[in-house]
């Protein structure tokens, strides 16, 4: 952060606008929910169509705001959409069909509790649906999970250039806490928005139309020679495969000389941090790892402490969904328990330093 950085007190979902304007998106479209509301009321107070350019759309649907994310993506334009759990649900479809069409889009997911129309409470239960695929066939989205306003900011910007680098679709996995919560934020820079040529020249796929004479782009995912449609899967595993290799991203706290290790993602991160300075004042050496990457998994860093430590213990808003990933980075190494709490209940740091001490 440099002296003319400017310091701004957000929220979450505040920021996540702010920096998708700064950033030069060219579009968004979205459709009401809570807890992620202030993404599209913020961007329509912004009026970015009179400064940037940028088209911020309310869509009659979750699934006609995908499908509008489908046709600015196949013109290689960098747009988005945002929406909490059961609204994500509706946008698979389209979810699906970009993955398969290779193109790339940011999508954001505001998790509250459920399943069903649930509770507008926080909840981190969608987990498999984001780091599983969700939608149908064989297809996985880079995800990040943000564990603080600044980074809700920082992984708009991250996740678009993510998306445009692999060309398939990004998503910021958040949740009721950190979209609503307030903290201290410092925006990107201001980028232009690129101009037709220059996404032509990015984008060599886009179907933003050609000189005359010129064959169009075609972007499509229906295949009806199964042989063609397997080549087509099995490139999008190659791609999935460099992906892996390339992210990697957590942060590791005090886990050098712990005992115990702390797993948890998002606002759950935040709170087992707490947990672990009360464990470390009582004398129980415990550390944390938090991934920030989803998919592609951070299993190294698990895999590395697994034959150094006791136990780790995953603690989710969930009924259990990170820790079978825990699980198979640790490979029966050590012994690997999980606490959550479900329905938008979040758990406290006492309730995590009982269920260590209880576990192990």
């Amino acid at each position: 952060m440099s002296e003319s950085d400017e310091i701004l007190l957000l929220k979450g979902n505040e920021a996540i606008a702010l920096a998708a304007i700064r950033y030069g998106a060219d579009g968004y479209f979205g459709y009401p929910i809570t807890p992620q509301s202030e993404i599209m009321e913020t961007l329509m107070s912004e009026a970015p169509w009179n400064t940037t350019g940028m088209v911020v759309l309310q869509a009659e649907s979750e699934t006609a705001s995908i499908n509008m994310v489908y046709g600015g993506a196949s013109c290689g334009k960098a747009v988005m959409t945002s929406s909490s759990s059961p609204g994500v649900s509706l946008m698979l479809e389209g979810v699906s069909y970009i993955a398969a069409g290779e193109l790339p889009c940011l999508i954001i997911n505001v998790m509250r509790g459920g399943p069903g129309l649930g509770t507008i409470q926080p909840s981190q239960a969608d987990y498999f649906q984001a780091v599983k695929g969700g939608g149908h066939g064989d297809y996985k989205l880079i995800t990040l999970a943000p564990a603080s306003v600044q980074e809700m900011a920082d992984h708009v910007v991250l996740g678009f250039d993510l998306a445009f680098k692999y060309q398939t679709p990004a998503m910021i996995l958040t949740d009721g806490v950190i979209g609503q919560m307030m903290e201290k934020v410092v925006l990107p820079p201001y980028k232009r928005r690129r101009t037709d040529d220059e996404i032509r020249k990015q984008c060599p796929w886009a179907t933003l139309g050609k000189p005359k004479g010129h064959k169009p782009n075609i972007i499509t995912t229906l295949e009806l020679d199964s042989s063609k449609m397997e080549e087509n899967n099995l490139r999008l595993q190659r791609k999935y495969a460099q992906i892996v290799r390339d992210l990697d991203l957590y942060e590791e706290i005090n886990c050098e000389d712990a005992d115990y290790i702390l797993v948890a993602f998002g606002s759950s991160a935040r709170i087992c941090q707490k947990a672990m300075e009360i464990t470390r004042k009582e004398g129980l050496k415990v550390g944390l790892i938090r991934p920030i990457t989803l998919w592609p998994y951070p299993s190294k860093i698990i895999e590395h402490y697994a034959s150094k430590v006791k136990g780790f213990l995953t603690v989710e808003m969930n009924a259990g969904q990170m820790v079978e990933d825990v699980r198979l980075a640790v490979n029966g190494k050590t012994k690997v328990e999980f606490f959550g709490r479900l329905g938008g209940i979040i758990p406290t740091p006492n309730e995590i330093v009982d269920a260590l001490k209880t576990k192990f």
